[in-house]
């Protein structure tokens, strides 16, 4: 009985997230979770509306402006122009604070939108299993008119939007 004493006083003091996702990531075939949050502006985001409709990249990095996130997004930022011609909407989703967001889209000119996912509420709407500091692992979800087409549970940050067009082309 020492251990819920133990993971009681993480939790309190800020050591354990409340919202550390324990969920299996969604499948293929899933829904696409009605989840609202804000993006790197502040502006409020309902990701169940924006993926209704068209095909959307959901992707999740652990924290902007490090090496492997900052990788993974100018990937996106450079394959862009084919992205959007695919048709498809990006999503940026880590537990970062919208002015983390807001700097990290303006120093790399990142030209999709970044969601602010600090309570991990989006995080753990996916399944994205997420560290006792909230830092989500590096998954991706394609999704067409509001169902979950592909799913990439180790997202690679040097091929993302590669990976992303052809699952898109795929599906």
């Amino acid at each position: 009985m020492k251990t819920l004493p133990c993971f009681l006083a993480l939790v309190t003091f800020g050591l354990l997230s409340p919202a550390l996702s324990t969920a299996a990531p969604l499948e293929v075939g899933a829904d696409a979770p009605a989840v609202k949050t804000v993006d790197q502006k502040g502006n409020p985001v309902d990701l169940g509306k924006e993926l209704a409709e068209g095909i959307s990249l959901v992707y999740f990095y652990p924290k902007a402006d490090t090496p492997g996130c900052t990788k993974q997004a100018c990937n996106l930022r450079d394959a862009f122009e084919d992205v959007t011609k695919a048709g498809i909407k990006v999503f940026g989703v880590s537990a970062d604070t919208p002015e983390d967001q807001l700097a990290f889209a303006e120093k790399y000119k990142l030209p999709f939108t970044l969601l602010a996912d600090k309570a991990g509420e989006v995080i753990a709407a996916f399944g994205v299993p997420a560290n006792a500091r909230g830092f989500a692992s590096r998954q991706s979800f394609l999704i067409k008119d509001g169902k979950i087409i592909w799913r990439d549970l180790k997202a690679n940050p040097t091929t993302q939007a590669q990976d992303a067009l052809a699952a898109a082309k795929a599906g």
